[in-house]
């Protein structure tokens, strides 16, 4: 009787491994046919408020990501902007699982990693690495350089054995543009342009396949910022990396994404390529951002209506309702109170056809076309 029960034990476990691996076997079939690398559903981070010293009980709490969902995929860079506060970063580091969401689904070529942990879940962060903001601060300045860019070699051995380690680092720091004789130095005695590649090195030695780049170039001047931003560009290329590029700077966004996702207390309230979204803005709030963005035409930029938006952000600890960004907007009805409009293409645009500029998903019950940019002036 115990030889069946165990005999019953192997074949139970050997079913459970078999339809693992069908499972794991479609998933990439799937990719292979052209699915996204990555998937985001319906994501959602609360962070709890709390009351009492002792004895603590929630009482609320921040509603930073609010359900958010995109696709990103193989080679393609997705730029992600909003005001500050938004829940951009926050997004960032869901999907490197630096935090864990409240809700909602992250799937990568297939696989539902939301939950993963222990060896599955450092096999995901070998393949999605991350570009911090801060280059002198995420930069340990105990370190050496050569130090920092190889600690991921410590923790996946198995990319490096030991002896090729310091040639490996040597290539990387050639890779992104430093001399490789700088292994030896500390972080203190670079500029903010050369910490942010070593970051960025550091990103790369385990060769991933997805970057998540959170306001990468925001601390360093205007110079510094393209020559990053080219290098990021080129080094997408090189290693065929897919971006999620997180910033606050338009134009920056607009230079590196094939699309753009428009984040407004922590939704995605308009998705498009780069021209629908900077030459054909249909939500009231990719507008607004759109008109205070520079134009080197003095002449236009005299013509051109600046948006300004009253009254502040709300609290994302008590989001209005409907539409949450309706208490400052000026198409503003009491439908938007009532109703949470959906990213979709909006009925004003129905009958347009997939491909035309206006077709693409937007968050608003009254979208409409408006000119964010205005051209050179004819003569």
């Amino acid at each position: 009787m115990h030889g069946e029960g165990s005999s019953r034990k192997v074949a139970r476990e050997e079913l459970i491994q078999a339809r693992k691996l069908l499972a794991k076997s479609h998933a990439e079939r799937s990719y292979a046919a052209g699915e996204p690398i990555l998937q985001v559903r319906d994501l959602v981070k609360h962070f709890p408020l709390t009351q009492g010293v002792l004895f603590k009980r929630q009482v609320g709490a921040v509603k930073a990501v609010d359900g958010v969902s995109f696709d990103l995929r193989k080679g393609e860079t997705l730029g992600i902007v909003g005001e500050s506060g938004c829940g951009k970063s926050t997004v960032a580091k869901l999907i490197t699982h630096l935090e864990r969401p409240t809700a909602g689904t992250i799937r990568y070529k297939g696989n539902d990693i939301t939950r993963a942990s222990g060896r599955a879940l450092k096999a995901v962060r070998r393949n999605i690495q991350m570009v911090f903001q801060d280059p002198y601060t995420s930069l340990n300045p105990r370190m050496t350089v050569g130090d920092i860019i190889g600690e991921p070699f410590d923790i996946h051995p198995e990319v490096a054995p030991k002896g090729d380690r310091r040639r490996k680092v040597r290539e990387l720091l050639d890779v992104v543009g430093l001399n490789p004789e700088y292994v030896n130095r500390y972080p203190h005695q670079f500029s903010g342009g050369q910490r942010q590649r070593i970051g960025i090195a550091r990103g790369l030695a385990l060769r991933p396949e997805i970057i998540v780049a959170d306001e990468p170039v925001s601390a360093l001047d205007v110079s510094v910022q393209a020559q990053v931003v080219n290098l990021m560009e080129r080094l997408q290329d090189e290693f065929g990396l897919s971006y999620v590029f997180i910033a606050h700077d338009l134009s920056i966004v607009r230079h590196i994404s094939d699309r753009v996702g428009v984040m407004y207390l922590g939704k995605l309230v308009e998705v498009g390529t780069e021209t629908e979204i900077y030459e054909h803005p249909t939500h009231p709030y990719t507008q607004a951002l759109l008109s205070a963005v520079p134009v080197p035409d003095p002449e236009a930029e005299g013509r051109r209506e600046r948006i300004v938006l009253e009254g502040d952000v709300p609290s994302p600890a008590n989001p209005p309702s409907g539409c949450h960004f309706r208490t400052r907007c000026w198409k503003a009805q009491q439908r938007c109170a009532e109703e949470e409009p959906p990213l979709a293409v909006p009925e004003t645009f129905s009958d347009t056809l997939p491909g035309e500029a206006v077709h693409h998903p937007s968050a608003c019950h009254f979208a409409a076309e408006r000119a964010a940019v205005v051209g050179p002036v004819e003569t």
